[in-house]
């Protein structure tokens, strides 16, 4: 197997949730291509399925070191960072990863972070604008869901659900959601 079909199956074995034999892979990767960005990412994934946030965090700081040019290097940073309550850190993560190419993941890790850090006021108007710039994110309509959900109003967040159901018809999670009430 080649550089680029072992790491492919690093991240199947990732998805599958063999996550030892992942890690194992990224490792492999990682001794037979030490310049590898991409081995360094996949142990970053892989440490985050494990919580292990700061083994998670060298791993990702790795690959950056070697290639500063991915936004879902900076995107898996920044959520490392939140989970380890550098909120600040993360949030100039997610921004680089909005800069390199105005990634989806991290405009709505940032609507997360807006709301873990009380800025709810500015977390509304920012997802709002999220979606009229890109419609047929069925994740941001769950996001405005969930936080419409939250705030207590179960048939308004319905619509929400339902249009990520219309872009997204295979989605689980808006599909329960609609279940459950």
């Amino acid at each position: 197997m080649n550089f680029e079909e072992k790491l492919n199956k690093g991240y199947e074995l990732l998805q599958e949730k063999d996550i030892d034999y992942a890690l194992d892979v990224a490792r492999e990767l990682q001794k037979e291509f030490p310049d590898s960005h991409e081995a360094w990412y996949l142990e970053a994934l892989v440490m985050q399925q494990l919580n292990q946030w700061d083994h998670s965090q060298k791993a990702i700081e790795k690959a950056i070191s070697l290639s500063d040019e991915h936004a879902a290097y900076f995107n898996l940073r920044g959520n490392v960072r939140m989970q380890l309550e550098k909120l600040d850190e993360a949030e100039k993560d997610f921004d680089k990863a909005i800069e390199i190419n105005d990634s989806s993941a991290a405009h709505r890790n940032k609507v997360m972070l807006m709301l873990m850090t009380d800025r709810g006021q500015e977390a509304i108007p920012y997802l709002i604008q999220r979606i009229k710039n890109d419609p047929k994110d069925a994740e941001n309509w769950i996001l405005m869901g969930d936080m419409i959900n939250k705030g207590g109003q179960p048939d308004k967040a319905r619509t929400y659900y339902e249009q990520a159901l219309k872009i997204d018809p295979d989605n689980e999670y808006a599909q329960r959601q609609l279940e459950e009430e």
